[in-house]
């Protein structure tokens, strides 16, 4: 039974993505992770600071040899940072890596401010990339922005991408607005191709011993899957054509399963590649192809199975699933109050 299938408009071999993690920082990690049988590979973030250094390094260059000859502009930077600067190490590993496996790379950038640093996009198409993932990792400090101008900013960092590449750009979120679903519309509607749900905070944590704070990086557990196959369900018939990515939480070949049933056109892994090596993925892929074949049916048939259906309340449906989690709760452990 095929596992084909389409994702920002990409063709893909099979639903599983490798998503950004160290598996993917380099040409070997990225064509063993394209072995191991992936429908993509996505790089890890090109960082908005990084960006910004490089305008800092180029504008001090120039400026150190303002007072030369007009016509000696042949020592000037260009060619230098496309081998040193981070920008440019980035370029190269798009570039190599993009020509060295027969699946869609997807770069990925990283910032969170409005500005030219998302002129870079451009670069990064004309490496090879086949698509971009634009991850807007904004952790707000400012108390007096509003939700609505946060909001409003994602929208126009994405624009300003758009306005950038003719690939696809899917955006990846994090599930703290006020309401996901208002700012997952006005991103479709802005020309974002796809969403990537959730992007995951790598929150620090304190150490009471030191009277320190530690940075904290762990891995996803499976029951983080459930927040973003709750949001792509009802987010499956409600924006029109765009992809749909669940990202979290995919441990298992029954994990993919429930992203597809829930509405995602991908189920994109890193954790457990990184816990038990790249060869779990052909483990996914043939459990997959098991659980496909026990239900009859094909991939088109299965993804959104279990998705809001189009003209249902997902409010009352998210709302009906919350009371019958109590209900199951309180005839294992008794009385739960008002949880």
């Amino acid at each position: 039974m095929s596992l084909a299938t389409r994702y920002l408009g990409l063709e893909l071999r099979n639903p599983i993505v490798a998503s950004a993690s160290p598996l993917s920082q380099d040409v070997a990690g990225v064509v063993a992770l394209a072995s191991a049988g992936v429908g993509a590979v996505v790089l890890p973030s090109l960082m908005e600071e990084v960006v910004r250094q490089r305008e800092v390094d180029d504008f001090l260059e120039v400026a150190r040899h303002e007072d030369a000859f007009g016509e000696a502009t042949t020592y000037f930077p260009e060619p230098l940072l496309d081998e040193v600067d981070g920008v440019g190490q980035y370029l190269t590993l798009v570039r190599e890596a993009a020509a060295a496996v027969d699946v869609p790379v997807i770069a990925s950038l990283n910032g969170a401010s409005l500005g030219g640093w998302t002129s870079i996009a451009s670069q990064l198409a004309a490496a090879g990339a086949a698509a971009i993932e634009l991850n807007i990792y904004a952790v707000p400090g400012d108390l007096s922005m509003t939700g609505a101008s946060i909001e409003a900013r994602h929208v126009e960092i994405l624009r300003q991408v758009r306005g950038a590449v003719d690939v696809p750009v899917a955006v990846k979120l994090s599930p703290y607005f006020s309401n996901t679903g208002i700012v997952a519309r006005d991103l479709v509607a802005a020309g974002a191709d796809g969403l990537v749900l959730f992007n995951r905070f790598l929150q620090p944590d304190i150490n009471p011993v030191t009277m320190s704070v530690e940075p904290g990086v762990y891995l996803s557990r499976p029951e983080d899957g459930r927040l973003p196959r709750a949001w792509i369900a009802v987010l499956r018939n409600e924006i029109g054509g765009a992809s749909l990515a669940a990202t979290g939480g995919a441990w298992s070949a029954g994990d993919v399963a429930k992203g597809l049933l829930a509405g995602a056109d991908v189920v994109m892994v890193a954790s457990a590649l990184l816990e038990h090596g790249v060869g779990v993925v052909g483990e996914m892929l043939e459990g997959l192809q098991a659980w496909l074949a026990g239900t009859g049916l094909g991939l088109d048939r299965v993804r959104g199975a279990l998705a809001v259906p189009a003209g249902d309340s997902a409010e009352a449906t998210q709302r009906a699933g919350y009371v019958e989690a109590l209900a199951s709760a309180r005839a294992r452990w008794g009385d739960l109050g008002h949880l």
